[in-house]
Parts: C-alpha cells; sequence; structure tokens
C-alpha cells in the first residue's frame, strides 16, 4: 500500500533520517515507526512515575493519604486577599 507524504516538513525529516540510517525512504519509515512504537511502549504511566518517585524518595502512603482534600482545600489555594 503506497504512502502519500503531502507535508514537507515529514519528507524532510524522512530523507533526513534514511541519510543517517543509510537505508531508503521505506525502510528509514519502518524503522522510524518501529522505534516510536517501541519507546511509547516502555513509557511508564502517572502512577507508575508517583510510585517510583516515592520509593526513591522514601514516601510512604497510607489509606488517609489517598483520600480527596476537600474542596476547601482548593478553594483556599486559589483565594485572593
Amino acid at each position: 500500500m503506497p504512502i502519500n507524504v503531502n507535508n514537507p516538513e515529514a519528507d524532510k525529516l524522512t530523507r533526513q533520517f534514511a541519510e543517517i540510517a543509510g537505508v531508503g525512504i521505506t525502510d528509514a519509515i519502518v524503522i522510524a515507526m518501529r522505534e516510536a512504537i517501541e519507546r511509547r511502549s516502555r513509557v511508564e504511566s502517572a502512577i507508575e512515575t508517583a510510585a517510583r518517585l516515592r520509593e526513591k524518595h522514601g514516601v510512604k502512603i497510607n489509606a488517609d493519604m489517598r483520600k480527596p482534600l476537600p474542596r476547601k482545600a482548593f478553594d483556599d489555594m486559589w483565594e485572593t486577599n
């Protein structure tokens, strides 16, 4: 199935990558897409990031800490006096 690139920047970047990688345009697209998909699949979620940072800094949380703050806490942050 053919790919039609109408975006000058996409065309330029693809050709630049193909030259760097020493491959043709088609192989450059395949390589770039495989790398992008792999990179995206390795990205940690926000929950995983929070858990990693808590562990790194020795922060322990309990059930009370998991409860949402009351609305007043947020209102107080935005209150201008």
